[in-house]
């Protein structure tokens, strides 16, 4: 299945994500997503094709998957590596948002969604130039790795990112800021650490 969208990619994802989560195991994104195949000339209609009826049983895969509560042992106990998707500003703690708190989950590292892309219409970086970015966030490859965002959507482009690289430990935390924004009982920083 190749999934594709019309934003950029981070609904796809998302999608992506969720048909893993799911047990879906061959899916993929189409780069470029839907204005990359039109910008390179490619073919497109307004038919729905039709498909034989298949029959898919959901086999959830709860390691893909993280809660509060596993992320607040991350923050105590280490383990794993949170890797933030939001904007530098809202990382810090300077940009808008819909919770009542700022800033991010202590430790994190910032990596926006979308310098894991290039271009217009953007489509992901070179497999070299995406460990470089991860890089220059401090992000270890070899280690788990738990993706969280604002709300569990751009997460999943940073853990799509991370697959391309071959990392085989990401999981997404679905809660994300908008969670744990609105949280009394757990720690926030801001600022770039």
């Amino acid at each position: 299945m190749v999934v594709y969208d019309r934003l950029g990619g981070f609904s796809a994802g998302r999608v992506w994500w969720t048909l893993r989560y799911a047990g879906h195991e061959r899916v993929s994104l189409l780069d470029g997503g839907f204005a990359g195949w039109v910008a390179q000339g490619r073919p497109v209609t307004a038919a729905v094709p039709g498909f034989p009826q298949a029959e898919f049983r959901a086999r959830p895969r709860p390691e893909l998957l993280r809660d509060k509560a596993d992320v607040l042992r991350i923050v105590r106990d280490g383990g794993a590596q949170i890797v933030d998707a939001r904007s530098a500003e809202r990382f810090r703690g300077e940009g808008e948002e819909h919770t009542r708190r700022k800033g991010h989950i202590p430790g994190s590292r910032s990596v926006p969604y979308d310098r894991n892309l290039r271009g217009d219409p953007p489509s992901f970086r070179s497999l070299s130039e995406l460990r470089d970015v991860y890089a220059r966030a401090g992000v270890d490859l070899e280690r788990p790795i738990v993706t969280t965002c604002g709300s569990g959507v751009t997460a999943a482009l940073d853990a799509f990112a991370l697959a391309l690289l071959g990392h085989r430990n990401v999981s997404v935390y679905d809660g994300s800021w908008a969670e744990w924004g609105d949280c009394d009982d757990v720690p926030i920083a801001t600022g770039d650490q």
